[in-house]
């Protein structure tokens, strides 16, 4: 038996690769990391990240967490049959062609997956093949789909809380007053792949060449499958990391509300049903919560009367290693007060091989950095800054 099950989890394995949303995520991630950079560009003139960088943090994190929810689902004897995996992945597809990753939340996809599923097993066609998925459409257990749903949420919120925060997008828009403001764009896209049982019957009548191996005097498979989990939010108000934080937390909160409705439809089946809809409502809830918070701040990456703002920094770069941060404001350049960027730029051409920053940190607080320049190092130290309104105007037209 042990044997058997090593063989299903390899094969398992295996099928993974035979999954075309599996290279559909990675597409998507390049696809994602091009336009990042082309807008990056466009604004400042260079870019932050490399157009790799998505498509390096697609699997880490994900795949950690989809062994965990592995061993849950199969440990719970989670059950989920071929054509209710295969309606999830085709509304995977549809909704990332909406380039929104904010619908690929699991609440969104298994969401109207579920409805999908109570929808699509009252039908009936003549071809086999269709009729079969409709079959496992009504062999489905809500109860197991709602399982996976709040597994999926929970995990969405530990991606949002501990890897949202990274690679966030610097961005310059005009305010209703006509100034420019800063902003922090941020599209994640995070590939989660799960062990899921199938049951063997029915693969075994649409598909001959389907392994098989008993449990319980039943016939099942192991099958790996990728679930996409997105990302988007854009903060005006607050930090990124603050932003981000408080929308991670939230959806933590809102997957164990969704697991204890999970775990109450084995007795009361309707629950199931309520939390799918709960899964579409409070996901929206959230975004709309966090949106209206955020409108009701003042701009917060805007221009100082006592300094400039710091709106990204670009990797690898001297304002990376003197330890600078996005929100802290830099008030002097080798004892020189600056409040423009082209002060700011002056004020560091005094001494070119030495530079020390006078800077407030997002708390308020007085901190000195100081570091020798070298030969080849960036020679704007790598801070991006809001426009001057002379160069905003200038950009505008």
């Amino acid at each position: 038996m042990i044997e058997l099950w090593l063989v299903e989890f390899l094969k398992g394995i295996g099928r993974l690769f035979l999954h075309p949303l599996f290279y559909g995520l990675f597409g998507m991630a390049v696809f994602l990391g091009y336009l990042r950079v082309k807008r990056e560009r466009k604004v400042f003139h260079t870019r932050l990240h490399d157009g790799f960088y998505e498509l390096r943090s697609l699997l880490p994190m994900g795949v950690i967490l989809g062994l965990v929810l592995s061993i849950i689902t199969i440990g719970s004897g989670v059950v989920m049959p071929f054509g209710t995996i295969a309606l999830i992945g085709v509304i995977t597809i549809l909704l990332s062609l909406t380039f929104s990753l904010r619908w690929l939340s699991p609440s969104y996809v298994i969401g109207f997956s579920m409805f999908g599923i109570i929808f699509l097993s009252t039908l009936s066609s003549e071809s086999s093949f269709l009729q079969g998925l409709i079959e496992d459409f009504k062999n489905t257990s809500l109860t197991a789909v709602v399982v996976l749903l709040a597994l999926l949420v929970i995990s969405e919120g530990l991606l949002v809380l501990k890897n949202g925060t990274k690679g966030t997008s610097p961005h310059i828009e005009q305010s209703k007053r006509g100034l420019p403001v800063g902003s922090h764009l941020t599209r994640r896209l995070w590939m989660v792949p799960v062990f899921l049982i199938l049951p063997g019957e029915v693969l075994q009548t649409q598909f001959q060449w389907w392994p098989l191996f008993s449990l319980n005097d039943g016939q099942y498979a192991l099958t790996f499958v990728p679930f996409a989990i997105g990302f988007q939010n854009k903060t005006l108000g607050m930090l990124p990391s603050d932003g981000i934080r408080f929308i991670g937390k939230r959806i933590i909160a809102h997957g164990i509300v969704l697991a204890a409705l999970a775990v109450g439809s084995i007795w009361y089946p309707l629950l199931a049903i309520v939390g799918a809809s709960l899964a579409l409502i409070g996901r929206e809830l959230i975004s709309i919560h966090h949106r209206l918070t955020d409108d009701s701040m003042p701009f917060f990456f805007s221009r100082k009367d006592h300094g400039l703002m710091i709106l990204g920094i670009i990797p690898k770069t001297p304002a990376e290693k003197m330890g600078l941060q996005v929100g802290e404001i830099v008030t002097k350049v080798n004892s020189i007060p600056v409040k423009s960027e082209g002060g700011f730029y002056e004020a560091l051409q005094k001494n070119r091989a030495y530079c020390k920053l006078e800077i407030v940190d997002t708390n308020g607080e007085v901190r000195f950095v100081q570091r020798a320049l070298y030969d080849g190092e960036h020679h704007e130290l790598g801070i991006l800054f809001v426009y001057d309104q002379k160069k905003w105007e200038n950009k505008a037209v």
